[in-house]
């Protein structure tokens, strides 16, 4: 009956081809560096006038910034279609937490770009008993072109209980953010072999962190509340707890290949598949470590593929990767 007062956004009015509004989100600077700094980002490439960088260079941003320039917006895609999100509902409140996220990249976003996202439900299905729903975004650049596009899964419902807390929880509070060129050498096509190790990025999580990360919007209304930010709803929800956001996780994922990757090789047909695996929880500490995968040549390309796993300080897998470059010369 509730349901049905409030015409909520369940999962069996949830159709494939439902549509939000489209966003337009100006690239600049500062917001590049902004995305950077919330995701615990020192490299220096992603800050306007640090050291290392050639006189009135270009900004580039991280690949993962997509989800802020191109936000999913699934509570505004509910409301464009007469529904009211489960987020939003005022009698039956509840999450749909991250499952995946698949992004692809075509061409690079940089300052001075103007990005159009478009969003829509792309698909609906269930898998042992959960439900799940993916929402295709896409973000055209000013010239018309395809930048990048990514499939977000969400959980609808849920066939399991609570997650339990842990009962030691983490403690670690991160370091001060202290920006740093980029003086590294990455991998190169021909020199690496399947099973190389990459290197690897410990992060720590922090309530402040997550709250900045939530905070930092570039389009699309603010969430009051949410599983990351009011630990009181989330207790009622599938984490038991307050957690980061798949996102997030993604953002540092997206960090930890750029010690071996140059940032061409995500834009030119890159991808990055993560599923969530364990809740990263605030002062847990993650190490993301990961290893060659594939390396093969089509065409003119130069194809690696590569796995990463992220493992909390009790030993847990926390989320689990798969991405593809295309490397040049």
């Amino acid at each position: 009956m509730l349901d049905q007062q409030e015409k909520l956004w369940v999962y069996d009015t949830v159709e494939p081809g439902q549509t939000g509004g489209e966003t337009i989100v100006e690239i600049t600077a500062e917001n590049i560096a902004k995305y950077a700094t919330v995701s615990q980002n020192p490299d220096a490439r992603f800050h306007k006038g640090a050291a290392g960088q050639a006189l009135g260079e270009t900004l580039m941003a991280m690949p993962t910034m997509v989800v802020t320039y191109a936000p999913l917006l699934r509570e505004e895609i509910a409301q464009a279609n007469g529904f009211v999100a489960q987020e939003r509902s005022k009698t039956a409140r509840r999450q749909t937490p991250f499952a995946k996220c698949e992004a692809r990249w075509f061409h690079p976003v940089k300052e001075g770009d103007t990005i159009t996202g478009t969003r829509s439900v792309f698909e609906k299905y269930e898998r042992r008993g959960s439900k799940f729903v993916t929402f295709r975004i896409q973000a055209h650049n000013q010239l018309g072109q395809l930048a990048a596009q990514y499939d977000y899964t969400c959980i609808f419902e849920y066939s399991q209980g609570q997650r339990e807390v842990p009962q030691e929880p983490g403690t670690e509070l991160p370091k001060p953010l202290v920006v740093v060129p980029s003086n590294r050498q990455f991998l190169e096509f021909d020199s690496i072999e399947v099973g190389d190790q990459l290197a690897t990025l410990k992060v720590v999580e922090s309530a402040e962190i997550i709250l900045a990360k939530n905070d930092f919007r570039l389009a699309g209304e603010p969430s009051e509340s949410n599983i990351h930010t009011d630990e009181e709803f989330a207790r009622q929800n599938i984490f038991g707890g307050a957690v980061n956001s798949g996102p997030a996780s993604m953002s540092y994922v997206d960090q930890m290949l750029q010690l071996s990757f140059p940032l061409r090789s995500f834009y030119h047909g890159g991808r990055l598949l993560m599923r969530a695996i364990t809740p990263f929880r605030s002062g847990d500490t993650v190490t993301f470590q990961g290893e060659i995968t594939g390396k093969r040549v089509e065409g003119t390309d130069k194809i690696v593929e590569c796995r990463v796993k992220g493992i909390n300080q009790r030993g847990d897998l926390v989320n689990l990767s798969d991405a593809m470059f295309t490397m040049s010369d």
